[in-house]
């Protein structure tokens, strides 16, 4: 992960806290929330609501996957074989 992304991520996490804490004394002074003025936050380009894998964890899931499919290969040629 670069510096930019990590600050852009920082920026947003900062942003949600900064929201959370004006919505709990706005609730707090009795003012209804939709009164309550939107805070615009930053987005990033990773900000479309999906996860992210990192490349460790997408590794892992290929690795399994071709040992599974290397499995059902086995025993399809078994089968074959004993035909």
């Amino acid at each position: 992960m670069n510096i930019v992304e990590a600050l852009h991520k920082e920026a947003e996490k900062l942003n949600r806290q900064l929201a959370a804490v004006k919505g709990a004394i706005e609730a707090l002074n009795g003012a209804s929330k939709s009164a309550a003025p939107q805070i615009k936050t930053i987005t990033s380009a990773h900000s479309n609501g999906r996860r992210t894998m990192s490349a460790a964890v997408r590794a892992r899931i290929s690795q399994k996957a071709k040992a599974r499919w290397a499995k059902i290969r086995a025993e399809q040629s078994k089968s074959k074989a004993a035909k």
